[in-house]
């Protein structure tokens, strides 16, 4: 079948309508991935950054295989090896005392809420059904029920409501108001470092120092979502690393996986995760044998090929390159390592428009917020892919 009989097939019968570009991907390598057409584009959306190594990576692609020969899936009743391993490097990559992996981001969230909560109750002591918590307009945090009550966008919102109480949304990057919105019941504050999903927002150099600085001083945690930027994405290991910040809770997802299974990890010191007691929660394939053998051979590549650097200087280059454009058609650029977001000119059309000007030229970019384009190019490209791609870029912006 060709791309239009599969899309149309796909369109029949799945519900899940996230209006893609019409292309339908068939293989993938390094920075490089082919359609059922047989045409290869340059990837710059590396799967919402899961993808920071590119596909098929061959250190991470052999450990899977090695892991799928031994054991995947094992009862909560018996230990599998990889997990141990795995929670100890993740505590020793945070400096932190406590590992609880889930599967997915918004799981991961979730689970921070839980223990956010719990903490307020049984340490801070906050009045049963009273605690808050505070969020940021613009946020990304997942598509559950409780999470999309918090969001400002009306699409993730409508007809799924009633929702969960107990969440402020503040403004994002205002750090005053972070500061005025607090009270005696706030027990913790969500925040991502950069918000990717919103169009790489990224705010002020006070705004991340401003929540640490309060919740340190009011007793409050801070909850790093570093699900879009976690291991060298930013050009840093963490985001909030550029501003000499160290959350209370760190959560990851995406890249933790190396592109091949959902994992995701929420990283915090022993008093706050040790409110969970047996019962109290927990997940069925949460830190299975296969995902955790993965993870860890992502550690692996991070302290082997230090991929953080690698972003940074790319990142700068690539910045540099699409600001000397001056394109009449674009009204910002915002970058910090491989984690890109380019404003379209409302009269030039819409980020949609471009992106699909740019799949004609072989290279796949996705819109958000109508006039964004978001680009995360794997963090390991080629320089010599990073050109052809750039110089795929200036040829439908100049």
């Amino acid at each position: 079948m060709n791309s239009k009989e599969i899309i149309e097939l796909t369109e029949k019968y799945s519900a899940n309508n996230y209006s893609p570009l019409e292309v339908v991907i068939a293989k993938g390598e390094g920075a490089w991935v082919e359609d059922v057409d047989g045409k290869r584009y340059i990837d710059f959306l590396s799967a919402y950054s899961a993808l920071n190594f590119g596909h098929r990576n061959p250190r991470i692609t052999k450990v899977a295989h090695q892991q799928l020969d031994t054991l995947t899936l094992t009862s909560r009743a018996f230990y599998a090896d990889n997990v141990g391993f795995l929670c100890k490097e993740l505590a020793e990559l945070c400096k932190k005392e406590k590992v609880l992996l889930m599967n997915t981001g918004a799981e991961a969230v979730e689970t921070a809420i839980k223990a956010v909560r719990k903490w307020g109750y049984e340490v801070k002591g906050v009045p049963e059904g009273q605690a808050e918590i505070i969020v940021f307009g613009g946020n990304f945090h997942g598509r559950t029920t409780t999470i999309v009550g918090f969001s400002s966008s009306e699409l993730s919102r409508k007809s799924f409501g009633p929702f969960a109480p107990g969440f402020k949304v503040l403004p994002y990057g205002d750090a005053r108001a972070v500061e005025a919105a607090v009270t005696d019941n706030t027990v913790g504050i969500i925040v991502e470092p950069i918000q990717g999903e919103g169009g790489v927002i990224i705010p002020p150099s006070d705004f991340l120092p401003t929540i640490r600085d309060v919740c340190t001083r009011k007793k409050i945690i801070m909850v790093a979502d570093e699900i879009w930027t976690a291991l060298g994405r930013t050009g840093k290991l963490f985001a909030c690393e550029h501003e000499n910040v160290v959350p209370d809770i760190y959560l990851m997802a995406k890249s933790l996986g190396g592109g091949i299974t959902p994992i995701s990890a929420v990283i915090a010191n022993s008093e706050i995760l040790k409110v969970f007691t047996p019962g109290t929660h927990g997940s069925t394939i949460g830190g299975n044998p296969f995902a955790c053998a993965i993870a860890r051979e992502v550690l692996a590549i991070i302290r082997d090929e230090r991929p953080q650097d690698r972003a940074a200087e790319l990142g700068a280059y690539m910045l540099k390159r699409l600001t000397d454009m001056n394109s009449k058609y674009v009204k910002e650029i915002r970058a910090r390592g491989l984690m890109i977001g380019i404003d379209i000119d409302p009269a030039a059309g819409t980020a949609k428009d471009f992106c699909k000007k740019l799949l004609k030229e072989g290279l796949l970019c996705k819109d958000t917020h109508v006039q964004t384009i978001r680009m995360a190019p794997p963090l390991l490209i080629p320089r010599a892919d990073l050109d052809l791609a750039l110089e795929k870029i200036e040829k439908v912006f100049c």
